[in-house]
């Protein structure tokens, strides 16, 4: 496999809404970012990828983009975006844009047109249909967000598409006029000196609606390669495409070096574990041997054909430690624990803003306090279908979108640092101990644990590009497996329970000396026939 810069990389996202605030309007922005980069530099990350900072009405924080080429007025300017490019590159970060472009908002120039005047070149830029002969529309496709995915308009007599909000279009991406137009606007980012793009809903842009295919259509491999080409494929950029219906087949379709289209994609099949039926709404208890396998496969079958992406959360789940560890008693070692299990794997891991101080989901007691889109729309959808406002609520708690979004718990002072002004939504109530000047302090926070991971990467190659080889597959406990290669041999063992559990080594691990490469409770320097794990115990180790 060739190598590449973003393998032994570390990505950090930021979402710019809710991580720090310069003028104290109460939304952070881009002076905040810029403010924080020698914290990151501190914690060691090479990338940042930057949710959404383009023009938009904020209908869906963002995501709704009005004007590709300009940034959204609460976030700041142009040249705070060019200061925040080479401020980056001082420090060796590279900003990685976060990119939209199966939908724009309806606020977009392009969709204003081609709603207003059916004869405009823009019209065919977005996908309208007449209703069908009942007036009812065009086919049942559902939203993403809830409801119909057809949208009637008054003026037109017409129905429009759109997968999420009505106020977001699907942009038609069987005109090569989209392409053309779409594809100089990504060419004026990479003269930016942007550092890649991270694809947002990529897999849903090969749609062909009149047969009822939303993602993973025929069309979608050829229109990424032709992307490719026109745009980042002869330029060193990391490229992340976010696709939900991804299997490790389709993935290797996208991240085959020899088949032009992405560095990588986002797959979920680990995170849907824990939702009932693939329900959301419907949260269930994580099956440790179900993540093993599906963690397990996506290591193995992309091992020489592919990349894999790695992380726990991000801006649209919840927080890593109160979903797959222990948020109270135990919140220091499980999160330790999970970013030790996540950063000896293959591939490229991400961090998500807070993950590095152990920031967990919020439980806001009153509904008015959320601010998600999603969230709001399913609690009227599913309490109007006779789901209770108790269920629904334990459900928010559990999966809702605005557990990431509250804001970066800075320091104990008023709303956490972020901001002296009214945040946009409430800061979570524990930041007063759990905050980044705290952490700071503490050299054995779970700060300087991520800090030591990420260093750990830059030394040994066998963690970027050995063969990764799983240990104790049916133990539903303990998450054990081997990182290898010519020159050096790891041990990762991971308890993900609260109570302490043993586990038999293979023969070919037992009774030998070891250097402990990093632990959370003290470190191990043998490795016996048994272990035992303490309560969300977890060591990396290389054999002598």
């Amino acid at each position: 496999m060739e190598k590449r810069w973003w393998h032994n990389s570390v990505v950090y996202q930021i979402y710019p809404r809710s991580f720090c605030d310069s003028n104290n309007d109460g939304i952070g922005d881009l002076k905040g970012i810029i403010s924080k980069l020698d914290y990151l530099n501190e914690l060691g990350i090479d990338v940042i990828w930057l949710s959404p900072v383009y023009q938009s009405p904020m209908d869906d924080n963002g995501y709704d983009i009005s004007d590709y080429q300009a940034i959204a007025p609460e976030f700041g300017s142009m040249d705070d975006m060019k200061e925040l490019i080479e401020q980056g590159k001082k420090r060796g970060i590279r900003i990685v844009m976060d990119l939209v472009v199966n939908h724009t908002s309806d606020e977009h120039p392009w969709f204003v047109e081609s709603r207003e005047n059916p004869d405009s070149k823009y019209r065919d830029f977005y996908i309208w249909r007449n209703a069908n002969e009942d007036g009812s529309a065009p086919n049942d496709i559902p939203s993403i967000f809830g409801g119909s995915a057809w949208r009637w308009d008054e003026t037109n007599q017409q129905y429009y598409f759109h997968l999420f909000s009505k106020r977001q279009p699907d942009l038609n991406w069987e005109n090569p006029e989209v392409h053309k137009t779409v594809f100089d606007m990504m060419n004026w980012w990479i003269d930016q000196g942007i550092g890649g793009f991270r694809l947002d809903v990529i897999d849903l842009i090969g749609k062909e609606i009149d047969k009822g295919i939303t993602g993973n259509g025929e069309r979608l491999h050829p229109l990424i390669q032709q992307m490719n080409k026109a745009t980042f494929g002869d330029k060193d950029l990391l490229t992340v495409g976010e696709t939900w219906g991804a299997t490790p087949e389709i993935a290797r379709l996208y991240s085959n070096p020899e088949r032009n289209e992405f560095s990588m994609v986002f797959q979920f099949e680990h995170i849907t574990l824990t939702w009932k039926d693939g329900e959301k709404w419907q949260p269930q208890p994580l099956n440790l041997i179900d993540l093993k396998r599906v963690l397990t496969k996506w290591q193995v079958e992309l091992e020489n054909e592919g990349w894999n992406s790695l992380f726990w959360n991000n801006h649209d789940l919840p927080r890593a430690v109160s979903k797959y560890g222990c948020e109270n008693q135990y919140r220091v070692e499980s999160a330790k624990m999970l970013a030790t299990t996540l950063h000896f794997m293959k591939g490229t891991p991400y961090i998500y803003q807070g993950e590095e101080i152990g920031m967990t989901n919020v439980s806001f007691d009153s509904l008015d306090k959320y601010k998600d889109i999603e969230t709001l729309n399913f609690y009227k959808e599913k309490t109007e279908s006779g789901v209770s406002h108790e269920h629904m609520m334990n459900a928010i708690h559990e999966n809702g979108r605005d557990n990431a979004r509250t804001p970066m718990q800075w320091n104990s002072g008023v709303h956490g640092g972020f901001t002296e002004g009214q945040p946009w939504i409430d800061v979570n109530l524990n930041y007063e101990h759990i905050n980044v000047e705290q952490a700071l302090a503490d050299k054995s926070s779970i700060f300087y644990h991520y800090q030591s991971l990420i260093a750990l990467r830059k030394v040994h190659s066998v963690i970027v590009y050995g063969e990764f080889i799983p240990l104790a597959e049916e133990h539903p406990d303990v998450f054990a497996y081997e990182r290898k290669d010519d020159a050096e041999h790891m041990v990762i063992v991971s308890n993900f329970s609260s109570q302490v559990q043993r586990m038999v080594l293979p023969e070919h691990l037992q009774n030998l000396d070891t250097k402990c490469l990093i632990s959370n409770y003290q470190a191990i320097e043998r490795l016996e026939r048994e272990i035992e794990l303490r309560p969300f115990e977890s060591f990396a180790v290389k054999l002598k």
